[in-house]
């Protein structure tokens, strides 16, 4: 079987990783892939959003199924297109990838089958989203209803804050047409938590859950970003809450979806709180997650083409996810300056020393034989451990055999874990 993974970051390697150790995948490709995927696989130069060079590609090198990775080329409709043409691809179409590319839409979804979600309001006006402000609780939420690489969620402490932050995403356009309506939410406090699931648009398989941490810095300061590492499995969340995430929030929505007319098929990504009250919705992502695909993947004792094929075939009722018990940590390496202004170019060095642990690239090229760095998010450095300590060691150890200029990660990956099992 010819697989083609569509997307050039570390979610994409890691795909890339996992699929190559199918034993029913005899040749793999990755457009654009990076320059670590390049060692891996064949490379190809299609950007993502390129759907009909995608297309062409798949016809002439006869891939037999497209797994895609980034959001953009989803809530473009790459999966209808390929579907047009006869070609089996992995993802939900462009109907139910509205559960990510508008929160507006993923709100009334949730509304209306009883999925547990922060209060909010919706505007598309700047003047009355400020006087909305007049009478709210803070901390408050305020977030950009469409596509914004991770980056259009800002939580206000006080009034000026949301004015700010209003402004910005509407008035300022920093998010372009993704800020032209607003969503003004409730701010949850408690635990936040990551849970992929694997849908056929009737039955939802979910993966063991695991926690991005967003913040920029160690204990969770600074501005939010892609995401800046992640770690599972989670000691605040147990095989029967899992259950409940399933019976109430991830069934739910693909049902509803089903009724509204949308078979949502692929990876349904949830991204939770959990309150006092029990598991909430912050939002939904249609699909796999960055960084938490890098620590959940390395768990898969099962080959991931197995529910990928059912899913494509619309029925993964007979499948079975085995894991390992292993505990699994990435620790993200970014450019300096990250999730702002940051430069690239520069040589990484120390790859081929790292021992015992597994180095995703993400923002990386390949030049005259050397890597070099070419995006905010460069590396996501992920081990194995027997406990989540063991994991967080052998991660760090490995990133100090990794040098390029200006590189920062943080120091804490994983330490709330540590806390909690203590």
């Amino acid at each position: 079987m010819k697989v083609l993974v569509v997307g050039s970051g570390g979610r994409e390697h890691a795909l890339v990783w996992k699929i190559a150790q199918s034993e029913t995948v005899d040749k793999m490709y990755c457009a654009p892939g990076n320059g670590g995927i390049s060692r891996d696989v064949e490379c190809v130069n299609i950007k993502a959003e390129d759907i009909g060079g995608l297309i062409k590609f798949v016809k002439n090198n006869s891939i037999d199924i497209t797994v895609v990775g980034p959001e953009i080329p989803l809530v473009n409709g790459i999966v209808d297109e390929f579907e047009k043409n006869g070609l089996k691809i992995f993802g939900p179409s462009k109907a139910a990838a509205q559960l990510e590319g508008s929160k507006a839409f993923s709100k009334k979804i949730m509304l209306k089958y009883k999925v547990p979600t922060a209060l909010s309001e919706e505007f598309i006006s700047s003047e009355a989203a400020m006087r909305y402000l007049e009478k709210q609780k803070y901390p408050l939420v305020v977030k950009a209803d469409g596509l914004a690489a991770g980056k259009g969620v800002i939580i206000c402490t006080d009034r000026d804050e949301a004015v700010r932050a209003i402004k910005t995403i509407m008035e300022d356009k920093v998010f372009g047409d993704s800020g032209a309506k607003i969503i003004i939410e409730e701010y949850l406090n408690g635990e936040e938590v990551s849970v992929l699931a694997f849908s056929d648009g009737k039955n939802v398989i979910p993966l063991v859950p695991s926690q991005d941490h967003k913040r920029i810095f160690d204990e969770d300061k600074g501005p939010n970003t892609g995401g800046m590492g992640a770690y599972s499995p989670l000691p605040v969340m147990n095989e029967k809450m899992l259950g409940e995430v399933k019976e109430k929030i991830l069934l739910p929505v693909v049902l509803g979806m089903e009724k509204e007319g949308i078979l949502y098929k692929g990876i349904l990504y949830a991204g939770l709180m959990l309150t006092k009250d029990g598991p909430k919705v912050l939002e939904f992502n249609a699909r796999f997650g960055d960084p938490e695909t890098q620590a959940v993947l390395p768990r898969m004792e099962s080959d991931i083409m197995e529910p990928i094929i059912g899913v494509i075939a619309g029925d993964i009722s007979r499948c079975v996810i085995k894991w390992k018990t292993d505990a699994c940590v990435c620790v993200v390496i970014a450019s300096g300056g990250y999730p702002d202004r940051y430069e690239k170019g520069f040589e990484i060095s120390g790859l081929n020393d790292v021992e015992d642990a597994v180095v995703f690239h993400a923002g990386t090229i390949l030049e005259d034989g050397n890597i070099l760095t070419s995006g905010g998010r460069v590396l996501g450095v992920t081990a194995l451990g027997a406990d989540i300590q063991n994991a967080i060691d052998k991660c760090y150890s490995a990133i100090e055999k990794l040098s390029f200029k200006n590189m920062h990660y943080r120091k804490d990956i994983g330490k709330k874990a540590v806390r909690r099992v203590k």
